[in-house]
C-alpha cells in the first residue's frame, strides 16, 4: 500500500481547531481517519488568532485572511478578503477533490467556483437546518440561503447531509435529490465511553450533592440552543423533585442573562453553570450525569453532543428539532416540543424517578454499532472514489 499515490483533498471549512465547534470536530475526526486511508487532507480555513499555516495532529491547515465582524455578534460568518483568493487558488489547484462544509458561506461558493474552473469534483457537506436567531439575522440568513447557498448547492457534484432533516432543508433550497446522500455523523467511541468509578469523583469536583439525580447539558449559551427553556423547565421540575440537579457545560454570549434568570427563580442550589470544559475532560462530565437534556430551538442537523452522551450510556430528553429523532434509540430517549418548558419538565421528572443504570450498556452497544467515525469515513471514501 505504501507506494500508492495519495489522493489530495482540499477541505474548506469556515472555522477549524483550535476554534471549538461541531463542524470543526467532524472535519477533524474525518481527516484523521482519511490520513490512514491514503488521503492527504489540507484544511483551508478562516484565520482566527492563529498562524497562517499550522498543523493539528498531522493535518495541515492553511488560513485565509477575512473580516470577522459577525463573530462578535454571535454570528460566525466571515468575509474573505481579496488577498485570500491566492490561498484558495493554490489549494484547489493542487487537490484531486474539493470538499466544503456548510452551504451558506462565501468561502464554500468560492471553492465551488474554483473547483469547476479547474475541473475538480466538488463535494459539499451540509450540517445544519435553518437556524432561527429571532432577529433581523433571520432575514439576512434567508437572503443568503437564496443567494450564496442555492448557488453552492447547484455547483456541488455530491451533497452530503448529516441527517434526513438536513436533506429536506437542502431540497427546499432547490438541491437535486439525485446528488444527496445522508451520512450520519459519528462519535469517537474510544474517548466517549462509560468510565466506571469516575462518577463520584466528578460529583465531588462539581459540588453536586451525593444523592442528586443529575441532568446534564453541553451547549454554547446562545439563543438557538434553548438554554432559557431548560431553565424554566428546571424551575418546574425541582419543585416536584428537589433531588434534581442541572449541570450545564459551556460558555457563550448569553451567560449573564442565564445567570440572572437562575438567581431570579432562586434555583441556584439545583442549577450549576460549569463553564467551558475541554474536549479531553468532557467524558468525565457525561459520566457524572444520569441523563442528558438537549433543549435546542432550531438549526440542529445532527447534534454531536447527543451522540457523545449516548456513547457514555446516557439516555436523552431532546426537543424535536432537526435530525435528533433519527438517532435517538427507542427506550433511551424522549422527544418533547421545542420552546415548551412544561412537557420538557415532565420528561425530565420521569427520568429522575427511573432506574437508568440498567440500560446503559445496551445503549452503548447500539451506538457502537451505528455511529462510529470508521463507518462514517468508509461511506465518505466511497463517495470520493465515485468522483475521482
Amino acid at each position: 500500500m505504501g507506494s500508492m499515490v495519495q489522493t489530495r483533498l482540499c477541505i474548506v471549512t469556515h472555522t477549524f481547531l483550535p476554534h471549538v465547534g461541531g463542524i470543526e470536530n467532524v472535519v477533524y475526526e474525518q481527516s484523521k481517519r482519511l490520513m490512514n486511508l491514503n488521503f492527504k487532507p489540507i484544511v483551508v480555513t478562516n484565520r482566527i488568532d492563529t498562524p497562517k499555516n499550522y498543523v493539528v495532529d498531522g493535518i495541515n491547515v492553511e488560513c485565509y485572511e477575512s473580516l470577522n465582524t459577525g463573530f462578535r455578534l454571535g454570528i460566525p460568518y466571515s468575509i474573505p478578503t481579496p488577498t485570500s483568493l491566492r490561498t484558495f487558488l493554490k489549494a484547489v489547484n493542487s487537490a484531486d477533490i474539493v470538499h466544503a462544509h456548510g452551504h451558506p458561506y462565501l468561502t464554500s461558493l468560492v471553492a465551488a467556483k474554483l473547483a469547476k474552473r479547474y475541473q475538480k469534483p466538488f463535494i459539499l457537506t451540509q450540517h445544519n437546518t435553518f437556524i432561527q436567531y429571532n432577529s433581523m439575522f433571520d432575514e439576512v440568513e434567508r437572503l443568503n440561503d437564496v443567494a450564496v447557498g442555492k448557488e453552492t448547492l447547484e455547483e456541488a457534484d455530491r451533497i452530503i447531509a448529516v441527517s434526513d432533516a438536513t436533506k429536506q432543508y437542502v431540497l427546499s433550497l432547490g438541491a437535486k435529490p439525485g446528488k444527496i446522500k445522508v451520512l450520519h455523523n459519528g462519535v469517537d467511541l474510544a474517548h466517549f465511553r462509560p468510565l466506571p468509578g469516575k462518577r463520584e469523583d466528578m460529583r465531588i469536583k462539581f459540588g453536586i450533592p451525593k444523592n442528586a439525580v443529575v441532568a446534564l447539558t453541553v451547549r454554547r449559551l446562545v439563543y438557538k440552543n434553548g438554554i432559557d427553556t431548560l431553565i424554566e423547565s428546571a424551575n418546574i421540575a425541582v419543585k416536584k423533585n428537589p433531588n434534581l440537579f442541572f449541570l450545564v457545560v459551556g460558555k457563550g454570549p448569553d451567560q449573564n442573562g442565564v445567570q440572572t434568570r437562575i438567581r431570579q427563580l432562586g434555583i441556584e442550589k439545583n442549577f450549576r453553570l460549569a463553564g467551558f470544559v475541554s474536549d479531553a475532560d468532557l467524558p468525565f462530565c457525561y459520566n457524572a450525569a444520569d441523563f442528558f437534556v438537549l433543549p435546542s430551538k432550531s438549526g440542529e442537523g445532527l447534534p454531536l453532543v447527543a451522540l457523545e452522551a449516548m456513547a457514555c450510556g446516557l439516555p436523552i430528553v431532546a426537543t424535536d428539532v432537526g435530525g435528533i429523532k433519527e438517532i435517538l434509540m427507542e427506550d433511551h430517549g424522549k422527544l418533547v416540543p421545542a420552546n415548551q418548558p412544561e412537557p420538557m419538565a415532565k420528561a425530565i421528572l420521569e427520568y429522575s424517578y427511573a432506574d437508568l443504570s440498567v440500560g446503559r450498556l445496551d445503549l452503548r452497544a447500539a451506538v457502537e454499532e451505528r455511529f462510529s467515525w470508521e463507518k462514517n469515513v468508509e461511506a465518505l471514501v466511497e463517495i470520493y472514489e465515485e468522483l475521482i
